[in-house]
């Protein structure tokens, strides 16, 4: 590890600037979002006979999609106020629906409004660098035959497989409604959400052979810094079971009756998902019992020895403070060999209580 990497390490090993990001969390404040350059817009358009798949120049470019017999896609990268308020604006979507899109640490959750179904929820990623969760924020509108899906960050997403699927020929979600894509997009990000409690489940695992090899304060500000991760990862994936739940129990007239059972399937994985992220977060609490109870053994391994070495030199203590009195008259004072007999019983006596602390498994 780097010099200087290390001694900020060791100056803030809790990592108090990502303790701000993860628990201060404010809806009513205004976001203060960075404004970006350009909206990247791609529009696939599809139906059991072909996909097309477009970029687009401006947001206007989609406006005619609105009432087009083919299923559209409309997927925005970047989020910028102008171009959500104007798509917005064109497709009758609710000014409340618009503030949930621009907002930034939005809790997972759907709305229906003026014959639309919203959902709001996070793409979650794995920085291995940093051992850390990423959460990218999307926002999705299922309207009659178009689905508009809004994401933060035009360099990533989890949606690549689906893009493949729309070039096969035959595939379901070609053969279907937008309902089904709009099912398919949130079925790829609960999906990945396993791929990411992998690796902190890996991460987790090494932390615990690190922990039986040496328990120092480096392994507890791991702990700390994975039960950090666990808030982020709990966060996002416990409201998402709501989210399906509600979109279940909407009875909106969006969502075909053939599309229920996959919902529901839907349904059991984030179930799952927050079983097994309360999994981790007990490993967690479990692991640093498992640290204390490591450092408590060696502290008692120490107090041990210390107190083995300390009854050694007990002996030698008595005796060399026996002898050395200032008394006229002290057995074998003028003794030739008194010298080495009081030296061979400070030996000789550890010995003896080496031997027996020896039989008594005392060490």
């Amino acid at each position: 590890m780097p010099k200087k990497k290390y001694l900020d390490y060791l100056m803030n090993p809790f990592e108090l600037i990502r303790n701000k990001r993860i628990l201060q969390v404010n809806p009513t404040v205004a976001p203060d979002r960075k404004e970006i350059a350009d909206v990247l817009v791609f529009l696939y358009e599809y139906d059991n006979n072909g996909c097309d798949f477009n970029e687009l120049n401006t947001i206007e470019d989609s406006f005619k999609h609105l009432h087009t017999p083919q299923i559209s896609w409309i997927n925005i990268d970047g989020i910028k106020k102008e171009s959500v308020e104007k798509i917005c604006t064109h497709f009758g979507v609710h000014q409340l629906i618009v503030e949930d899109i621009l907002s930034i640490g939005q809790r997972p959750k759907t709305d229906e409004i003026n014959g639309l179904l919203f959902c709001v929820l996070n793409m979650l990623y794995f920085n291995e660098k940093d051992s850390s969760v990423e959460t990218e924020q999307i926002s999705i509108l299922l309207g009659k035959d178009f689905v508009i899906s809004f994401q933060e960050d035009a360099s990533r997403d989890v949606f690549n497989q689906l893009r493949d699927k729309l070039k096969i020929n035959g595939s379901k979600v070609r053969q279907n409604r937008a309902d089904f894509l709009f099912y398919m997009l949130i079925d790829s990000i609960v999906d990945h959400y396993f791929l990411v409690m992998e690796k902190l489940g890996n991460r987790i695992e090494e932390l615990e052979e690190d922990i039986i090899r040496q328990a120092n304060k480096r392994a507890l500000a791991n702990i700390n810094i994975l039960r950090k991760e666990m808030i982020v990862l709990k966060r996002s994936i416990g409201p998402v079971r709501d989210l399906v739940n509600g979109i279940l129990r909407s009875e909106s007239v969006l969502i075909e009756e053939r599309t229920e059972k996959y919902f529901k399937d839907v349904y059991d994985h984030i179930t799952q998902a927050n079983d097994l992220a309360d999994n981790y977060r007990d490993m967690l609490i479990n692991l640093q019992d498992l640290y204390m109870s490591n450092v408590n053994l060696k502290m008692n391994e120490v107090m041990k020895v210390m107190a083995v070495v300390t009854c050694l030199l007990a002996p030698a203590t008595v005796i060399g403070g026996i002898f050395g009195m200032n008394f006229e008259r002290i057995p074998l004072l003028h003794n030739h060999w008194g010298f080495f007999i009081s030296v061979g019983l400070m030996f000789t006596i550890p010995a003896g209580m080496m031997v027996y602390f020896k039989k008594k498994d005392w060490f």
